[in-house]
């Protein structure tokens, strides 16, 4: 049995012994029943020796447990004020570790690692495709992070659906930078320029399905991030949306198009005791959503 697991498991045995039930000290701990007795009973196999008497009124020491228990108990709390130091050095003057979906353009990078900036304390930021982003909240390996939706959340906590300014970009020569009125049918003939669908599954069926709603389909062509984008579009060949506000770019003309329609969804996720830093992320969001 590894080290974590073993603390983990004298947890288990700890609350048994206090509520002296089982479904009391899985409520207690947060947890469902059977992963507990589970847990329980590989404890008593790893240490050979049986801890707890399970009856139908409730759990009784037996005379091993009652011998072991203050020694368990002595561990568990050591381990507690170890997690409560550790936080306590961390929030004095450590990192704060944030993920963004690679769809966030620079500036609002930006302002979201500048608002989670506190004295003492540096903001290391990751970016990639929103799978891998999820994955490393959901790992503990990020605080916090900006998604792109709609995505797959399942063991973070996920904010509120926001939607950012995105416009279309095309090859400066297309028809659709000359005619009074461009339509989406317009650009058949181009490939779409966009984050290959591992990248992130629902929001990748999302948009193509929202072009063929339009009256396109097109092949799609992998770009993974705006550098990208902008150099498949300057070559003439492709298509794409981005977040990135119009420039001057070689190659490269802006479209305002269904704006609402190709907006970019975006969303806050958190490790659950990172629900400061995400309201700080909801406010810069905010004032950058679509009006």
């Amino acid at each position: 049995m590894a080290d974590m697991d073993l603390l983990r498991h004298l947890r288990f045995f700890v609350a048994v012994a206090d509520e002296g039930h089982f479904g009391r000290a899985a409520a207690v701990l947060e947890m469902t029943q059977p992963p507990l007795s589970q847990g329980l009973r590989r404890l008593e196999r790893h240490l050979g020796l049986e801890l707890i008497h399970r009856t139908s009124h409730g759990a009784l020491l037996t005379a091993a447990g009652r011998e072991l228990l203050p020694r368990a108990r002595l561990l568990v709390d050591d381990a507690d004020r170890l997690r409560a130091e550790a936080e306590r050095i961390g929030q004095r003057g450590g990192t704060v570790r944030f993920a963004a979906t690679v769809a966030l353009p620079d500036r609002l990078v930006a302002a979201c690692v500048t608002a989670l900036r506190t004295p003492g304390a540096a903001v290391a930021t990751v970016l990639g495709s929103t799978v891998d982003v999820v994955a490393q909240v959901r790992a503990g390996v990020c605080e916090v992070a900006v998604i792109e939706h709609p995505a797959l959340v399942d063991g973070v906590d996920a904010g509120p659906v926001l939607k950012l300014p995105r416009w279309l970009v095309v090859p400066a020569e297309h028809r659709t930078t000359t005619t009074e009125r461009p339509t989406f049918p317009m650009l058949a003939g181009l490939q779409f320029a966009h984050p290959a669908r591992a990248a992130n599954p629902p929001a990748f069926d999302t948009v193509l399905d929202l072009l063929r709603e339009r009256g396109l389909d097109v092949p799609v062509l992998a770009a993974p991030d705006d550098r990208a984008l902008l150099a498949a579009v300057a070559a003439g060949t492709s298509f794409g949306l981005t977040t990135t506000p119009p420039i001057p770019t070689p190659g490269v003309a802006w479209l305002t198009l269904a704006p609402r329609s190709v907006a970019l969804r975006v969303r806050v996720i958190r490790r659950k005791d990172a629900a400061d830093r995400a309201a700080a992320l909801d406010r810069v969001l905010y004032r950058e959503r679509l009006r």
